[in-house]
């Protein structure tokens, strides 16, 4: 069984967000197209209360984003189905970030996300989302770790070149660690 994992599609990492990701806009569309290949689709969601440790004005690195209840964190338009896909919420506890879809960047506190993929036997997953070389990676590492077969779908992902490079690094790190890397899934 093989699921889809599609990573903090939200619009406060859209074009125009709090924490934009260039071209983050243009992977909705492929990652529709992709959603009735796989036997689930799970997808994680930045749901961070109002003052979150990650936020700058906290001594955090990034703007304030995904707060809960807030447009900024809602899921793109048209691509999760109520009662079919699954919601991962994560970076919850006001106190410490949450990267991985799998994890609390402290290693702490699951999100849930094993769980779910165990109860619903899935052994391959496909991760694609935002940002790359963040997030996506992060869950992908997680995924290695947790003994799925993972894949990511390049095609469908979008980073932030913080310093030049900083995207194909990511990426090659999770080809390094396993994940096989492909350009899109269309069955």
């Amino acid at each position: 069984m093989k699921a889809l994992i599609v990573v903090d599609c939200q619009y406060d990492f859209m074009p125009g967000g709090a924490l934009a990701v260039p071209e983050g806009d243009q992977i909705v569309s492929k990652i529709a197209a992709m959603k009735s290949s796989f036997d689930a689709v799970i997808f994680t969601q930045d749901w961070h209360p109002i003052n979150h440790c990650s936020f700058q004005v906290f001594g955090g690195p990034w703007p304030a984003h995904c707060i809960q209840n807030t447009p900024g964190a809602a899921l793109a338009e048209g691509l999760y189905v109520p009662g079919k896909d699954f919601i991962i919420p994560k970076g919850f506890h006001e106190g410490v970030d949450s990267y991985s879809g799998f994890w609390d960047n402290e290693r702490k506190h699951q999100t849930g996300l094993d769980a779910l993929l165990k109860q619903i036997k899935i052994d391959s997953v496909y991760i694609c989302g935002l940002a790359t070389n963040f997030c996506v990676k992060f869950t992908a590492l997680d995924a290695i770790d947790a003994g799925y077969k993972t894949s990511l779908v390049l095609e469908a992902c979008r980073g932030l070149d913080i310093q030049p490079g900083d995207v194909d690094r990511s990426v090659q790190e999770m080809r390094d660690k396993g994940v096989e890397i492909i350009p899109f899934v269309l069955v």
